[in-house]
């Protein structure tokens, strides 16, 4: 049967092949293209909605199948299904074989294979229920008179047609047939109205077609020549009749009178608006919903890549433009003169003068920086101006190539939409010297070439061709257009730059007191009392679990130290910050921070550097006893001869205290200027929060101080620590030996002795090559910084030395970000408590 089939479909197929090759040699192909190029448009327009509301009937079999099934689907699903499955149907065909299979792709959830085999069924019985009872129309015309003429040989069609839908009838009046089950009286009416109208829309979307055209005779006899082509194409078994039912049409409607030209651009009409457009519009929905399937097993990446792909492309192309119209602006004879720029000006926007053509060119990279930022404040500022360009093209009918340039630049903006979710602008550092750099560039260049371009210069040197400008008035409009370009391009800025701040300023001491009261604090926790940094809070159901002290540069969010507060709540706490941050165009640092979290960072795609090293000593194990600590030993049996003796202070501390440690700070920094951030500085309100450690001497007299810095319960260590001038030599010693001996005293297990800079890093043959240079300046840059002698001070007492690392965002410049990180440690602001005040009332506020 199948050899039969296959031999049947080729012999119509050959038969159709030869028949059309016959027709198409007798057209006047010349008149075919006149009446083509002379349709109304708005027959056009016509035929096109026609078409869609001639394929409307069928999704009655959609919702009608859905009915048999145990899972209901949204209205909107069922359109969209139906819409796919009736398109691909009527041009495809195949018997019924493509909906069949569409139907059960779309329809199978929570179905069984008996549950869509039976609904199928059900639905195919009645597909031809209308065609059937078109049959029966025309057979009544016929019996009626309105069809005349002798149609004697297309009986056997029109009634082999008509006996199909009694029979289908008789069929389910029995319903002897398990696959009958569940076909109500309601759903048998339905399928058959919904058949009914099928073939009815159809057969009167052809039958408009003619009219359309210019036929307004036979009618009648046109509709039964339709019905009687389309049966001869099903019985064909082409997809949608396609040969035999134009060839059926082409030989029929000739006796009627009608040109062969004017039946081609009929059967043209028919199968572009009721086949070829429906079905891309049903190709678009497949390829989106196999796209959308797609795209969800593998978790979104396909979309990512496309969008990110087209804000790229849409990136570059922004900025081509944008350099492309400032080369007009600025060497008009270099840019004309040369055939290979040439060849993108038809594709750039165009401006009518020197002044416009600046100004729109810096807001065109103005705006690309936006969109390559991902801002999405720079959207609809890009769409209005790619709108501009294309009404400034259509107006003054540049170029259809620009367009369509300005077309596909306008897609790329709205496909990328999703990918400029940052809501503000912040300049990296990177950057600003980038773009600040080229702002010079031309206007310096643009400088130069206006005076080689007067008259005194042109008077006695030679000016190349590509130097020279149509006029004095060009350039001058281009040079204010330049100075009025700084402008905008500050205002465009300025506008990117206003979108919300997702970090709030905040500093509230009373909050992270509370956090470290309940969960400890770390070796940084104690630098927030220095009120230089600002506070983020991290809170879960309204309780603050963790904070993070950090600064800002730039567009830089340099974090000091761990987090301090509820350890278990580190993954969440970094991810908000991260995505915070991202929202405002922001990048972190995480400065001197654990091997843990480190490593963390690490699979969130930072980079990584070791900074140092951090010595700790065993509290428990330490003692002066024993040939290794003879020379401690010696410098503390010295110095008590000498009469300088240790104590511990208690806050809060008087005035005079106070000022006289001040000059003791003075006299050590002998000039230099304070830092911050990462270390203590003198202040007063710092330095009453916990215990000072001093040295007296003989006289009582204060000679040295340290501050003491509670990291918890386990670790002690200090931050400040000043002595003068003609202090004895070791009293640094005295006043760690003395710590250590107080520290065992209160309970703690270990102190922290800080920070040894750059100790052990790039040692290795196969470490990073920043940590190889940093490894250069640990061993000769002793004159810049004692990095080797701090290290051996504090070796003589640390038994464990733990690294210290500063994490940042990968592809970010290390370099920078170093220069960044010095720059805010050099540099001390201490919040006022008037600031503090307003942060504290406005963070209460909202």
């Amino acid at each position: 049967m199948l050899i039969l089939k296959l031999i049947f479909v080729l012999s119509v197929l050959i038969f159709v092949f030869f028949e059309l090759g016959r027709i198409f040699r007798q057209m006047s192909w010349e008149k075919i293209s006149t009446d083509l190029t002379q349709t109304d448009p708005r027959i056009i327009i016509l035929l096109l909605i026609g078409g869609f509301i001639a394929i409307s009937p069928m999704f009655v079999y959609d919702f009608v199948m859905v009915s048999f099934l145990p899972k209901k689907f949204s209205r909107k699903y069922i359109l969209k299904s139906g819409l796919i499955t009736n398109t691909f149907t009527n041009l495809l065909g195949f018997g019924g074989f493509i909906g069949a299979t569409l139907r059960a792709n779309f329809y199978s959830k929570g179905a069984s294979k008996t549950d869509i085999l039976g609904a199928l069924s059900k639905i195919a019985l009645f597909l031809l229920s209308g065609l059937s009872f078109c049959c029966w129309v025309i057979l009544g015309l016929m019996a009626s008179n309105v069809i005349e003429g002798s149609y004697s040989q297309y009986l056997i069609w029109i009634i082999g047609g008509g006996v199909y839908f009694p029979l289908v009838l008789l069929a389910t009046f029995f319903k002897n047939h398990k696959l009958l089950n569940g076909l109500t009286l309601k759903r048998e009416v339905t399928l058959t109205l919904g058949s009914i109208l099928e073939w009815l829309a159809v057969s009167g979307f052809f039958l408009l077609i003619g009219r359309s055209l210019g036929v307004q005779q036979h009618l009648a006899e046109v509709f039964m020549l339709y019905i009687v082509a389309t049966i001869l194409g099903i019985v064909s078994m082409v997809p949608g009749g396609l040969g035999s039912f134009d060839v059926f049409m082409l030989l029929s409607l000739a006796p009627l009178g009608i040109d062969n030209s004017k039946v081609i651009i009929w059967l043209l009409f028919y199968r572009l608006f009721y086949y070829v457009i429906p079905f891309i519009v049903g190709l678009i929905f497949f390829i989106h919903g196999l796209g959308q399937k797609i795209n969800r097993f593998l978790d979104g990446l396909p979309v990512s890549i496309l969008r990110k792909l087209a804000h790229g492309v849409l990136t570059l192309l922004l900025y081509t433009a944008g350099i492309l119209i400032l080369l007009e602006a600025i060497l008009p004879g270099f840019t004309f003169n040369n055939p290979f720029l040439l060849r993108f000006y038809p594709y750039t926007l165009f401006f009518l003068s020197q002044l416009t053509t600046i100004l729109c060119g810096f807001m065109l990279l103005g705006l690309a920086r936006g969109i390559e930022s991902k801002i999405s404040r720079a959207y609809w500022p890009t769409i209005v101006f790619l709108l501009i360009g294309m009404a400034d093209t259509l107006r003054y009918g540049i170029s259809d190539g620009l367009l369509g340039f300005l077309f596909v630049v306008l897609l790329l903006v709205v496909f990328s939409h999703s990918e400029l979710y940052r809501q503000r602008f912040v300049y990296s550092t990177e950057k600003l010297v980038l773009d600040g750099g080229l702002f010079m560039l031309v206007f310096l260049l643009y400088a130069i070439i206006g005076a080689v371009n007067s008259p005194q210069y042109m008077l006695h040197h030679h000016v190349p061709e590509v130097l020279l400008f149509p006029s004095e008035k060009v350039w001058f409009s281009g040079f204010i257009g330049l100075i009025l370009a700084a402008g905008v391009l500050l205002l465009t800025f300025s506008y990117l730059a206003a979108g919300p701040r997702q970090i709030e300023r905040l500093l509230d001491l009373t909050r992270a007191k509370a956090i470290i009261k309940k969960y400890a604090g770390n070796e940084t926790s104690h630098l927030v009392f220095l009120n230089d940094k600002l506070l983020y809070f991290y809170q879960s159901q309204g309780c603050d679990q963790l904070f993070f002290m950090y600064r800002r540069k730039a567009n830089k969010i340099m974090i000091m130290g761990e987090p301090v507060g509820n350890r278990q709540f580190l993954p969440q706490a970094v991810s908000q910050l991260l995505k915070l941050a991202d929202l405002e165009n922001c990048q972190l640092v995480f400065y001197e921070i654990n091997s843990e979290l480190t490593l963390y960072l690490h699979e969130l795609g930072f980079d990584f550097i070791k900074i140092g090293e951090e010595g700790l000593v065993d509290l428990e194990q330490f003692t002066l006893a024993g040939k290794k600590q003879r020379a401690q030993r010696a410098i503390m049996n010295r110095l008590a001869r000498q009469g300088y003796h240790f104590e511990i202070l208690q806050p809060p501390f008087t005035s005079e205290f106070l000022e006289n440690l001040n000059q003791i700070s003075d006299e050590w920094l002998n000039g230099q200027t304070e830092k911050g951030f990462s270390m203590g500085f003198f202040d007063i309100e710092y330095l009453n929060q916990a215990p000072i450690a001093v040295v007296k001497d003989q006289t009582n007299e204060v000679v040295a101080f340290a501050s003491l810095m509670p990291v918890n319960q386990a670790i002690l260590s200090i931050d400040l620590m000043r002595y003068r001038r003609d202090v004895a030599d070791g009293t640094m010693d005295m006043i760690f030996i003395e710590l250590f001996n107080y520290g065992k005293q209160q309970g703690y297990q270990y102190f922290n002795m800080g920070m040894a800079p750059l100790a052990n890093v790039g040692k290795s043959r196969y470490s990073f090559l920043e940590e190889k240079a940093a490894h250069l300046i640990y061993e000769y840059g002793s004159h810049f910084y004692g990095f080797q002698g701090l290290r051996s001070f504090k070796d003589k007492y640390v038994t464990l030395w733990r690294p210290k690392y500063t994490a940042y965002r990968r592809r970010s410049s290390l370099l920078i970000t170093m220069a960044q990180l010095t720059s805010v440690i050099n540099h001390h602001e201490k919040v006022t408590a008037e600031s503090k005040l307003r942060r504290i009332w406005l963070f209460n506020k909202i």
